[in-house]
This record gives C-alpha cells, structure tokens and sequence, in this order.
C-alpha cells in the first residue's frame, strides 16, 4: 500500500479593523481597567456593546460602566488549551453576566479543575498586567466570594483612544492530499505536471482532484499536460508577503497548461510585470531540488489568440 502523503500546513493572516465610538470608548476602558457597557433604549445594558440594539437596529451611543464582577450564567472545560488561548494550563470558557449588565461576556475562568466550577458562581476581573486596549487585558475570570465589584464613575471619555485593532487569525491543520492530487505531486518531483481525464466530459483536469468539477464523475486516467501554457488573467501584487523572498510588485497568474481543461496558478518572472497580458505563452522554471516550478518564464511564441483559451477565464 502506498504512503498517504501529509503535511502540517498553517494559514496566518493579520486581520485589521477600524473602531467607531462605542467599541473605542470600550477596549479602551479595558486597558484602565473600566468595563463599559451600552444602555439601549428600553433600559437593557449590553456588555460587551454594540454599536446597534440587536433587537431594534437602533444606533447605541449611551455608555455605562458595569462592575469588574459577576456571575457565571454557563461554561465549558477546556482540558486541552491552544496556541494562543488565554491560559496555558486547563481552564474553564465561560459566559459571565457583570454586576450592572444584562447581557453575558465570554472569557476563561481560571479554576484548578471543573470540579471547581458551577453555574452561579461568582467571579471577578483579573487584569493583565501590560494592557494595550484589547480584549486580553481582561487576563481571565477568577471565583470571587465578595459583593459587587466598585464603580470609578467613569463616563467613558478618555484621553487617546483605541481607535484600531490588529487580531492575528491563524489555522493549524494537516493536509493530506488523497490518491490523484498525490500522484499529482509525484509527478512534479519528476518535473512533469498530470492531470485526469473526466470519463464524461473528456476535460483534464490539473491538478486533479479524483472527480470532475462538472460532471461529478470519478476521474481516474491520468494526463500529462504542459509543460508549456498560456496567461489567461492575471494580477499585480504590491504588498510583500511575509518569509517570502520576492521582491514587489511582481504577477501572479492564472495558466492554462497545454492539453489541461482548468488553469493553475503560478508566478510569473523573465519580463517586467507591466509587460505581462493575456494571452503570453510561458514555460515552467525549475531550480535545482526544487518540488514544483519556481516561476514561469515567457516562451517567446507569439501570444495565443483569444478563443484558444477564453473557456478558461
């Protein structure tokens, strides 16, 4: 039996937003230590705040500060605790109703076991101790046997605002590639590119994926295509990508692979970017141990017509 192919993969990207009013007055607070909530009309106060009542779609600007204590209304025990999660040792996720709010605010309880945790508990706040205006300067929930927490009387006006937010997304995963896309990258280590045949619609598909897009069939006689192709479209890229040594602006395309039914995508090197059209015909560049084409270069045939590979945009 052949190996199954696998590969730890990780996407990662930063993701940046903006702040109006309410979500500024509110990670700001955090970082001075005030919870701050939103008071809708019919008197309910949402923490964390929205900018609109979720009922109505009323615009909501009336803050209020709540207390940094509370009880916990449900939760879940996290045995196994991520990259990235608010504590490193087992924990509780849990929702918890402030003292002073009507609506509950997710965050980790930190408690030695689940044993040690009910619905109804009383907890508190524990700050971070470097705060910077996000949702981690709430460190965690602690249990807490004591009253309501005090108010500062802040009205939610401060001196430099938060007024943006970068929140890293990231997915660790395997990736196994199954039986016609391993054989697929096989073929790449051969320097050759394969694809497969639909039974149905006879289009080749690169790189394949065990059954046609269209047709629904199972694809099993394998192709090969290439190893010259076509530009069908194309785009510019401006902002370098992180540990990736190329320098911008460079193109990135869409290929069609000669006697392929789908293009692939690949990089374009060999011309300046703003030269680069639909239509120019390319060829593969491989370096030395490389796993599949560094870039693709142009051929210097003539550029293909139009209706050659209009199908395929």
């Amino acid at each position: 039996m052949p190996e199954v192919l696998k590969a730890p993969l990780v996407v990662e990207f930063p993701f940046t937003r903006s702040l109006g009013p309410v979500q500024s007055a509110f990670l700001t607070g955090l970082r001075e230590q005030v919870v701050l909530g939103v008071r809708t009309a019919d008197g309910r106060t949402l923490v964390p705040p929205v900018e609109y009542d979720p009922v109505t779609a009323e615009e909501l600007r009336d803050l209020v500060e709540v207390a940094p204590t509370g009880t916990v209304t449900t939760w879940a025990w996290n045995h196994d605790p991520r990259r990235g999660q608010p504590l490193g040792t087992p924990f509780a996720w849990v929702l918890v109703q402030l003292d002073g709010a009507d609506t509950g605010l997710l965050h980790a309880l930190d408690a030695p076991g689940p044993d040690a945790v009910r619905t109804g508990m009383r907890v508190r706040v524990r700050w971070a101790r470097e705060r910077s205006g996000a949702i981690t300067d709430i460190a965690c929930f602690e249990p807490y046997d004591g009253t309501a927490g005090e108010l500062t009387g802040h009205d939610g006006r401060f001196e430099d605002m938060v007024t943006g937010i970068v929140a890293p997304a990231r997915l660790d995963y395997v990736y196994s590639p199954g039986r016609a896309q391993a054989a697929y990258i096989a073929s790449l280590s051969e320097q050759r590119t394969v694809g497969e045949r639909c039974p149905s619609c006879h289009k080749v598909y690169v790189p394949p994926k065990g059954a046609c897009p269209t047709c629904g069939v199972a694809t099993s006689e394998q192709v090969e295509v290439g190893p010259r192709g076509t530009v069908t479209t194309y785009c510019i890229v401006n902002i370098k990508a992180k540990n990736l040594d190329i320098e911008v602006p460079y193109v990135y395309a869409h290929i069609a692979l000669d006697g392929a039914g789908l293009a692939l995508h690949g990089r374009i090197g060999g011309i300046p970017y703003d030269e680069v059209r639909m239509g120019l015909r390319v060829e593969p560049v491989w370096t030395e141990g490389g796993r599949y084409p560094d870039h693709y270069r142009p051929t210097g045939e003539p550029d293909a017509d139009y209706e050659t590979y209009k199908e395929m945009l």
